[in-house]
């Protein structure tokens, strides 16, 4: 089940490039911070404060934050433990906004995300992650 949703998960993204404005650059702080504040309840393994972060459309494929923190450890186990985080470019992807993070785990492995994020009347919400091929690169 965790596969599928996984997959699913994983197919929100598009890849087609739009242009990106000064607008979204202004955003990129309280996006980063939603991001950052989900990995940091992450880390204490608080996944009913890390679901908060997610988009109305993650909490509804996941149904829990169980099931959300039981996703993340399975198949994101670099966002669920990482060493490092840095945070690189935030780019527009078909009118969506994408922030790109580098996270280092704990093996010393860096692996380059994608979060795409949506903004609701309460602020930034992640409304997907996708690992991004060949982001697996030795320290």
């Amino acid at each position: 089940m965790f596969r599928r949703i996984f997959t699913a998960f994983t197919l929100v993204f598009s890849l087609s490039f739009t242009s990106f404005t000064h607008a979204d650059e202004a955003a990129k702080p309280a996006i980063t911070g939603t991001i950052q504040s989900q990995m940091d309840a992450l880390l204490k393994d608080n996944f009913e404060q890390a679901f908060s972060y997610a988009s109305p459309m993650i909490k509804q494929m996941f149904g829990s934050p169980q099931n959300f923190g039981t996703m993340v450890a399975r198949g994101y186990p670099m966002v669920h433990r990482p060493a490092d985080i840095r945070f690189l470019e935030l780019r527009e992807i078909a009118g969506a906004l994408y922030q790109k993070v580098q996270v280092r785990d704990g093996k010393g492995q860096f692996h380059v995300l994608d979060y795409q994020m949506i903004k609701d009347e309460t602020g930034w919400k992640i409304n997907g992650v996708q690992l991004l091929k060949g982001s697996d690169l030795s320290a």
